[in-house]
């Protein structure tokens, strides 16, 4: 029998692997929120995969310097869309490339922001940009996607949740109520889309070192460091996720400093939501919707009781 520590040893060698096989191209990996954060580490390690990139985000110069960075240091195809999803014109932009490039085997859909203003405080029509990046930006792209993936016959699909889409009192409430869309959207996709050839992963990362908590209005370095996770690490570890066929992965391990052992976040029991995907349906039987049915709705539950306990 396998142990945990060695399961954990395995994880990491297959990561290393992955990471360091870009000698032959996986096709193209399109990521939204490209320029910064998540979606640049994102960008990195899926170029250091063997993936050709197309980096969508608002922000030039930081997105340019990172496709050039990234094309000069793996040797990947790195292309930069300068478009703000936000944006029905530039959305339409990106929609157009999903939907004509048949080189496009991934999609990333990473751009979004977060807010921890109370109810009362919140600005309302910084709530509805939230709700229109969050979740019509995402869905519109998946619905573009989708499509021209089960008609290439293969893609992945990967939505960057969070956290509090299943603890939504932890901040504020349309932005945890955007991040349930995500989740339940995502549970939908897989269900209807395995069957077809289509990967779908929801990751939902807790506390992690990005900017993004400095527009949320509480900047991660004013948090205690335990409880807050290497962006890095956050990826490396939905990645593996992903490899492992997991379906909604709440990244649980950071990278120690000396020896590169996975460990477990935080010191603490946040566990990775590992829900696998469903086998797919034969003849007019779809095998393992019980065990799949049996084990959702435990496992949130599970993953909402250990961030209650992470979050004291």
């Amino acid at each position: 029998m396998t142990t945990a520590s060695q399961k954990k040893e395995l994880l990491q060698t297959r990561l290393e692997d992955k990471n360091m096989s870009n000698s032959s191209s996986e096709g193209t990996a399109l990521i939204t929120g490209a320029s910064r954060g998540i979606g640049a580490v994102y960008a990195d390690r899926l170029a250091k995969r063997g993936y050709d990139l197309i980096l969508v985000a608002r922000s030039e110069a930081p997105l340019q310097a990172l496709a050039a960075t990234l094309s000069r240091s793996t040797g990947r195809r790195t292309t930069p869309i300068i478009a703000d999803v936000n944006n029905k014109q530039d959305l339409a932009r990106v929609e157009a490339k999903l939907k004509d490039d048949p080189s496009i085997t991934m999609l990333v859909s990473n751009a979004g922001f977060a807010s921890v203003a109370p109810l009362l405080d919140a600005d309302i029509a910084k709530m509805e940009d939230m709700i229109a990046l969050n979740i019509s930006a995402l869905t519109r792209l998946t619905y573009v996607a989708a499509p021209a993936f089960v008609k290439r016959g293969a893609g992945t699909i990967i939505n960057i949740g969070s956290a509090a889409g299943i603890s939504v009192e932890a901040m504020n409430g349309v932005y945890g109520a955007s991040k349930a869309y995500v989740l339940a959207f995502s549970l939908s996709l897989q269900h209807e889309l395995t069957s077809k050839g289509i990967r779908v992963q929801v990751v939902l990362p807790a506390r992690t070192a990005t900017d993004g908590w400095d527009v949320a209005g509480s900047p991660w370095q004013k948090m205690p460091p335990e409880i807050v996770m290497p962006v890095e690490d956050m990826v490396d570890a939905a990645l593996v996720g992903l490899d492992q066929g997991e379906l909604v992965t709440i990244p649980p391990f950071i990278m120690a400093t000396s020896g590169h052992v996975l460990r477990p976040y935080a010191a603490v029991c946040c566990h990775s939501l590992a829900l696998p995907s469903p086998r797919p349906a034969t003849g007019s039987k779809r095998e393992g919707q019980h065990n799949w049915r049996e084990m959702c709705v435990p496992g949130i539950q599970h993953a909402l009781a250990c961030l209650m306990r992470c979050s004291r």
